[in-house]
């Protein structure tokens, strides 16, 4: 199997079936409306942020109305019902947690801890850049290292890299922009034995996307005492982006050096929010499987225009446009799809995000209009 039908493997035939005609068919009842809450189909469709169209869920939002009556309160008395439920889910000590306002916050903050005045970050390329960015401000040095043929993290040639100078070896695992993830006994390897050099961040933020069984979170290596953090969110699967919610898991020496730098911590209603999303298994698995069926819809589009791409484990897909990313955002946009932005050096490839099944039915039709 070469490289291109690898990246193709596991497509859905037939899955835009859903159209008729070109036209948008509706895939939603009234009382999923009401439960789950999807934006409403507006244009220019967003599918360039990676987040879940649908949320906060029933349950949630009515979680946020009854917190409303503690908005005086400060958040810390509040948080202790979220602690003991992310204990309980991820299996460690409420000491282990640190709870912050989203994990862009917990990325942020990270590499200001560990990587100020001229500490080294060793991260691959391209990859989600919260931690780098915001460290650089502060002296950090940043090691790139491209991925590699499959467009995954070349772990071999960022463990040859770490020296006395690195503080973080960060991961986004699935890696955003790409989709991809690590072979897990491959990825347990790595973190395992870079901790021992510098301390190994896992982002997990689309870790809930991950379809393949039995799939390892890096909070088996927290418990183990290694020198490993993990983050996740409430952002993606649970929906709740514009909430500003999400928890770092690590050993408690790593954990109490980490809550001393938290600035924006968050706030009541999130607290609510989440707990409530942590309860809601309905939301989630219906997320969960909007997402599924997105993803075959895009995958039939790009099968029958013969475009490259690679099986995801998020929710987005990343794609070889065959044209600069500048000129197909513009193409795009005027067609009414706002998708993702430039990831160099992968210039030529575009990150969409799902979406409604009415937003992703819409772009696979423009898309093809596009690049026919």
């Amino acid at each position: 199997m070469d490289r291109r039908e690898w990246m193709r493997r596991g497509s859905a035939l037939g899955a835009l079936s859903l159209l008729s005609g070109g036209s948008i068919i509706s895939s939603i009842t009234a009382e999923e409306k009401a439960k789950f809450n999807p934006r409403d189909l507006e244009y220019p469709i967003q599918l360039n942020f990676n987040e879940n169209p649908f949320g906060p869920s029933e349950k949630m939002r009515q979680a946020m109305v009854d917190a409303f009556k503690i908005g005086c309160r400060y958040p810390d008395t509040y948080s202790q019902e979220l602690l003991d439920m992310v204990s309980e889910k991820e299996g460690v000590p409420r000491d282990h947690i640190v709870i912050t306002g989203g994990s862009t916050e917990g990325l942020k903050i990270t590499g200001l801890t560990f990587a100020n005045n001229g500490g080294e970050i060793i991260a691959a390329r391209p990859t989600f850049l919260a931690m780098m960015m915001y460290a650089k401000q502060w002296g950090a040095t940043i090691n790139w290292v491209d991925l590699d043929e499959s467009l995954t993290h070349d772990v071999d040639e960022m463990y040859r890299r770490i020296s006395s100078k690195t503080k973080l070896v960060f991961l986004c695992n699935p890696n955003n922009p790409t989709s991809t993830i690590l072979p897990k006994e491959k990825l347990l390897d790595f973190c395992k034995s870079a901790s021992k050099k510098a301390i190994v961040f896992s982002d997990e933020a689309y870790y809930d996307f991950i379809e393949e069984k039995d799939y390892p979170s890096m909070t088996t290596l927290v418990k183990q005492g290694e020198n490993v953090i993990v983050s996740r969110t409430f952002s993606k699967v649970y929906g709740l982006a514009g909430i500003r919610i999400g928890y770092l898991i690590a050993k408690p020496e790593l954990a109490n050096t980490i809550r001393d730098n938290v600035v924006a911590y968050t706030n009541v209603l999130a607290l609510k929010a989440a707990a409530a999303a942590m309860q809601d298994d309905e939301f989630y698995q219906f997320s969960l499987s909007k997402v599924k069926a997105c993803k075959d819809i895009m995958y039939s589009a790009m099968d029958d225009l013969d475009l490259e791409y690679i099986k995801s484990s998020t929710n987005f897909i990343f794609f070889k446009t065959g044209r600069d990313i500048n000129t197909f955002n513009k193409q795009m946009l005027a067609e009414g799809v706002r998708v993702g932005r430039a990831f160099p050096p992968y210039t030529d490839w575009c990150r969409i995000s799902t979406g409604t099944i009415e937003e992703v039915q819409y772009f696979a039709e423009k898309l093809k209009k596009v690049l026919s």
